[in-house]
């Protein structure tokens, strides 16, 4: 008898301690859902690499800022001015395959391949963390927004900043854990220096929230983390910092250029911007008039709400700190846009995006693991919600890729008349989108005004005596007095450029 309470008293204690295992381990219950992360994320990756691959990487010609970036290392034409806001980093990441074939499509499925297998590691970091649910759910969120499809394949930073931010807080929560594990050290590291390189702003404020939370740690992790947070900032900063006081006059001078060019960093209430932006724009400067597609901009208002339901969902498990960390990292990676720059452009969010999926998958694995009554509906709700939002997402790419499409399309029409009317190597292109045309005509592209000014009208003026010259205007524009006769041109009008033309200097002879 004594023997039966025994054990009918250790089943009890069992099922307390269960219960309460329960309650801080997994937000779908007591077992691990997906226990094993690799297929799950491993099909994440792949399917995001075949969206690019079959959405993207076909006729989207180089965009304006890709060009200036490609050039720096391409055969194909004279390098572009590079401006002071802009670094190196993706360039040397292009390098490999820019700097030995000219086929745009080429380039774009290496990205495609590269952040495919970016997106994986940054995820596979995390699997000691979090439940592989939650990595796959998140990654195929993050994955499945048109701007970060739109933006894999493309020689862009934003999505470089991403996945090293990504990695960088996933390393950073398992170091603290564990100081004397050297791979996810060396992942810290690697995670900041990467965005340090593609762009040394952003990484700033990558390292402040977990400089802050370096600082709560016990004393030898706190300054083994800080030293690795610092020290990788730093040399990933290196090559801007050093260009910046050989080819900008200082690193004061270059910060003071960079802002104004970016419309004067000050205090600016962006939301509203990037909220029009989603609805297809990759840029939006000046970001004015209606929200022309409310449906696409939801999920963007609901992000807040979404991402504060998986904090409070973690907040009494195990998973507290890597959720909480990963919206801190997230929030603060968006506020410079939101509030700091006077306009808006999608990509400039992708690293807040990478970090605020986690908690907002998190809160929807939760909301599909309620009591079984409830479980259903749940889960029938929330699928047709990410049904909506895939379509509104399918929808949006198409449309962007369709007019990048066209763009390119028409560059190529332009750049072959231009060549028919003997423009042809060397040549110098100046005046609206000089730079993308003159690219593919392996033509200088060089302005003697605005952001770009690298050059003088004397300096065109004179280089049109020598060689061929064509000033590119559209619309209203005027020709400058020193093209005033040279040989007019009409071209093919680009998508958004009515009335575009040339003024040709009489170096060039069809």
């Amino acid at each position: 008898m004594q023997e039966s309470r025994s054990v009918s008293l250790a089943r009890h204690q069992d099922g307390v301690l269960q219960a309460a295992r329960g309650r801080g381990t997994d937000p779908a219950g007591t077992k691990e859902t997906l226990a094993r992360p690799l297929p799950w994320l491993l099909a994440v990756a792949a399917a995001f690499t075949l969206a690019q691959l079959a959405l993207v990487v076909r006729g989207v010609g180089l965009g304006w800022d890709e060009t200036v970036y490609v050039s720096q290392v391409g055969p194909q034409a004279p390098a572009a001015f590079f401006s002071a806001p802009r670094a190196r980093g993706i360039t040397f990441l292009v390098a490999p395959v820019a700097a030995w074939t000219t086929s745009t499509e080429a380039l774009r499925g290496y990205l495609a391949l590269l952040s495919g297998a970016g997106l994986f590691v940054a995820l596979w970091v995390w699997r000691k963390l979090l439940p592989a649910a939650v990595l796959a759910v998140a990654g195929a969120l993050f994955a499945s927004l048109w701007i970060t499809v739109f933006y894999g394949p493309q020689a862009m930073p934003n999505l470089w900043v991403a996945l090293g931010a990504l990695t960088a807080v996933g390393c950073f929560l398992r170091t603290a854990r564990d100081p004397g594990d050297r791979r996810a050290l060396t992942g810290l590291g690697a995670g900041v220096a990467l965005a340090a390189l593609m762009r040394p702003t952003d990484a700033v404020w990558l390292a402040l929230p977990l400089t802050v939370a370096a600082l709560r740690a016990r004393n030898r992790r706190r300054t083994l983390l800080l030293a690795v947070i610092v020290g990788s900032a730093a040399l990933g900063c290196a090559e801007w910092i050093i260009e910046a006081y050989v080819a900008h006059g200082g690193l004061g001078t270059r910060l003071r250029r960079a802002s104004e060019i970016q419309g004067h960093l000050g205090w600016y209430f962006s939301v509203d911007d990037h909220a029009r932006a989603l609805g297809g724009r990759t840029l939006c400067r000046p970001c004015d008039g209606s929200l022309r597609h409310p449906v696409s901009a939801l999920w963007f208002l609901a992000l807040p709400l979404v991402v504060a339901v998986g904090v409070r969902g973690a907040a009494r498990t195990r998973h507290r700190a890597p959720v909480l960390l990963a919206a801190a990292v997230g929030a603060t990676l968006a506020v410079p846009y939101l509030f700091t720059v006077g306009y808006a452009a999608p990509r400039f969010l992708l690293p807040a995006y990478a970090l605020l999926a986690l908690p907002t998958a998190y809160g929807l694995v939760r909301a599909c693991a309620l009591p079984r009554r409830r479980r259903p509906a749940v889960i029938a709700l929330v699928t047709a919600g990410l049904a909506v939002h895939l379509a509104v997402q399918y929808l949006a790419l198409d449309g962007v890729t369709g007019r990048a499409r066209a763009t390119a399309a028409a560059n190529a029409r332009v750049a072959a008349e231009l060549r028919a009317q003997g423009v042809r190597p060397p040549c110098v292109l100046t005046g609206d989108d000089a730079i993308r045309v003159a690219f593919l005509m392996g033509c200088a592209s060089r302005q003697p005004t605005g952001h770009d000014a690298s050059t003088t009208p004397e300096a065109l003026a004179d280089a049109g005596a020598r060689q061929p010259v064509a000033i590119l205007l559209s619309g209203g524009q005027r020709v400058p007095s020193y093209g005033r006769f040279w040989r007019p041109l009409d071209l093919p009008d680009p998508p958004a450029r009515p009335g575009y033309r040339a003024y040709v200097s009489p170096a060039a002879s069809p």
